[in-house]
């Protein structure tokens, strides 16, 4: 079941979505070649702990039985992961991209955003993917404004993909979030059999959902890794990855992790 929050309550999750895009200001600083992953990560965590926020994927619990739950704050997903990625002290190398995902509870509420991260230079046609994925998040938010049930937008989504050259990840999908990271609706960025009948879902008032297109330059299969938490692609081609926290308004969606509006920077001076 679909819970809609309150403004207030969408509000609350805003100091939650402003932390998370806190975390990946850090990340943007920190990106560079020669850094590692579990560096970035642990200047992450310290960011949440100065916050008394709690991380979302830290301990998060292994669907596979009896393997260990995510040990890191980051899911930290180089070039050919596609999500889940384990940060590590390997150094990033100019031309690598990395998908960082992060999250947290901030007072109850929760927030959650990925971006994907060039290192240094990177191939052009590398680029390409990163824009065509961030460019379907834009489109699926655009078309909020218009669209009355998510199965729309996640044809389009699809579309657009497809027209671009590229496929997309259709194992993993977004999700509703709130009090905890994941809750019902779940948010597939393609036509899906969840979406058919009743399991569509409408775009309105207090929906509050993370949207988060994973897409391939090539095969949209992928493949789990000795840890039991990486994915990577099935045909070791790069994978991109860009998420926000989503809330619908009356005025429409307002993206939950994003920067502080000029409004929230004055209020925050006082």
């Amino acid at each position: 079941m679909v819970h809609l929050k309150s403004m207030r309550e969408i509000g609350l999750m805003r100091r939650a979505g402003l932390a998370v895009w806190q975390a990946h200001q850090i990340a943007a600083r920190m990106v560079r070649p020669g850094v590692t992953t579990a560096a970035i990560d642990r200047a992450i965590g310290e960011h949440f702990a100065k916050l008394g926020a709690q991380p979302l994927f830290k301990n998060y619990p292994n669907t596979t039985r009896n393997k260990p739950p995510f040990p890191a704050v980051c899911c930290m997903s180089v070039n050919e992961a596609v999500v889940h990625g384990i940060p590590n002290d390997k150094p990033l190398k100019e031309g690598d991209i990395l998908s960082l995902d992060t999250g947290c509870r901030l007072n109850g509420w929760c927030g959650d955003a990925a971006y994907t991260y060039p290192v240094g230079r990177i191939a052009p046609e590398v680029q390409r993917l990163l824009d065509a994925t961030q460019g379907v998040l834009e489109l699926a938010i655009d078309l909020m404004h218009s669209k009355s049930y998510w199965s729309a937008i996640a044809r389009e989504m699809a579309v657009y993909i497809r027209d671009h050259g590229y496929s997309t990840v259709e194992c993993f999908v977004g999700h509703g979030i709130g009090r905890e990271m994941h809750e019902d609706p779940q948010v597939p960025n393609f036509p899906s059999r969840s979406l058919r009948g009743s399991g569509d879902f409408r775009i309105e008032p207090g929906l509050v959902i993370a949207v988060e297109p994973m897409v391939n330059m090539g095969t949209k299969r992928v493949k789990m890794l000795s840890d039991h938490w990486t994915q990577i692609t099935a045909d070791g081609k790069p994978s991109a990855h860009y998420e926000h926290t989503v809330a619908i308004t009356p005025d429409g969606p307002t993206l939950l992790t994003v920067a502080p509006t000029p409004a929230e920077q004055e209020k925050a001076a006082v």
